[in-house]
């Protein structure tokens, strides 16, 4: 199958229509209720519970009604009849469009999902060269069964093997090392929280930054496709997303000759609709980005395609269908609904900006400087203000896949001095580039 069309052309139109709306007030949110996520003050995980009647109606006020959200028309494609997850959505990535929604703003615990929440907050910190001794302490306090990638304590890592980790293996002790880097835990999640509410994902409240089950740890459909869009903003996050699989460093040994030696292992990505399963094919257009699995979340799922000029976003959260890979083929489903729907469908709300957007929004004077959020690799966090798009970027030495699924345009996306987004309802992703073709 061919792989899908180029869409350059697109980066001057969205530019345009970017820099003509900067003028514009974004619209205000509704705040989201407090962290606590049900009357028991408990996270809502129960298989049999249902959706309050009361949730938020940030992004729109159908956004907060419990049931499924659609403008069915004349020419709309019906929405597939085989998604039985308890809360999901589907959006336009780059116009902020919300298509589709179902319990969009249901508190819900996250799973791994909230690893992308991690990720946008520490990748600019690091410098993807840095090297960090693991201490037996960076490793204490991971939750039995947790998904790990395989650190060991006295073994050296770059910030890049580490990252590979948490977005590959989903490693829980790939994210307590990076917190250990960031002064501990309890100031990674403190760090995480301001940054969900600087996106507006009100619905999300973090205990531990690897998204392992905790009382009171919660987000939203609606928040991970928010986390996910501010995410993929970032040249190391969308690399890391749409790597297939790399090597990651093993255990320092000797071997038979009694020389010391460090053999790396392959890790292969656990998002099945990018590396694929024996009963999902990899999804034509897919980049990302990460999903999660545990007893109080059940399956969580984010992801980000492309086709024919569109970028989607569909978040999927706890199908209620027990079967094998069943969050990745649900979340397929409102994947082709929604590109045969886009263009088509009336919108039922819409995934807001960041508040200093919001706030920047207002203010005349603005100067493009480059790529929203900060290069994320561990440069000072702003971006270059080159014109050229980052096109068919190879993957990092060492990792093989996608690569980088995403290509920047300088000046599509604006930053402030300041390091805040300067954009308005119109929030485009980069032009994706090079797509892997179906097997």
């Amino acid at each position: 199958m061919p792989a899908p069309k180029k869409t350059a052309r697109r980066s001057l139109l969205v530019t345009s229509a970017v820099l003509s709306s900067l003028a514009l007030a974004a619209p205000a949110a509704v705040a989201a209720p407090s962290p606590s996520p049900s009357p028991s003050g408990s996270p809502s995980t129960s298989p049999s519970a249902t959706p309050p009647a009361s949730m938020s109606t940030v992004g729109g006020a159908r956004l907060g009604r419990a049931g499924t959200q659609v403008n069915l028309a004349s020419g709309v494609p019906v929405l597939p009849k085989e998604v039985t997850a308890r809360s999901w959505i589907v959006a336009d990535a780059e116009t902020g469009d919300v298509l589709a929604a179902h319990n969009a703003h249901w508190r819900l615990a996250p799973a791994s999902t909230l690893k992308m929440l991690f990720a946008d907050t520490l990748l600019p910190k690091f410098p993807r060269t840095a090297k960090h001794k693991v201490a037996p302490s960076d490793l204490a306090g991971i939750g039995s069964g947790s998904s790990m990638v395989g650190i060991k304590e006295d073994e050296t890592y770059t910030v890049h093997d580490l990252w590979l980790g948490v977005f590959l293996r989903s490693g829980n002790d790939a994210v307590h090392v990076l917190s250990a880097m960031n002064d501990g835990i309890e100031n990674t999640v403190k760090e995480m929280n301001e940054h969900a509410e600087e996106l507006q994902a009100l619905d999300t409240h973090v205990v531990s930054p690897d998204g392992y089950d905790a009382e009171g740890q919660v987000s939203s459909a609606y928040d991970l496709t928010l986390i996910a869009r501010s995410g993929m903003q970032k040249k190391d996050f969308r690399e890391y997303a749409s790597t297939v699989s790399a090597k990651f460093p093993g255990e320092t040994k000797k071997d038979k000759k009694g020389k010391t030696v460090r053999k790396a292992f392959e890790i292969q990505n656990t998002n099945r609709l990018l590396a694929g399963d024996s009963d999902v094919p990899v999804y034509q257009g897919i980049a990302g980005v990460k999903n999660g699995n545990t007893t109080n979340a059940g399956a969580t799922f984010t992801g980000v395609a492309e086709r024919d000029g569109k970028v989607l976003l569909v978040t999927v959260m706890n199908p209620e269908k027990d079967e094998h890979n069943e969050v990745y083929k649900e979340t397929a489903r409102l994947f082709d609904w929604g590109f045969k729907a886009a263009g088509k469908v009336q919108p039922v709300g819409e995934l807001v900006p960041p508040k200093s957007a919001a706030q920047a929004s207002a203010q005349p004077g603005a100067n493009p400087s480059g790529e929203a959020g900060g290069a994320g690799d561990g440069g000072s966090g702003t971006a270059g203000t080159g014109a050229k798009p980052v096109a068919s970027a190879p993957a990092a030495k060492g990792s093989s896949g996608v690569g980088v699924a995403l290509g920047i345009t300088g000046g599509v996306l604006v930053l402030l001095a300041g390091g805040a987004f300067l954009v308005n309802r119109r929030w485009p992703l980069p032009d994706l580039v090079r797509r892997r073709t179906r097997p």
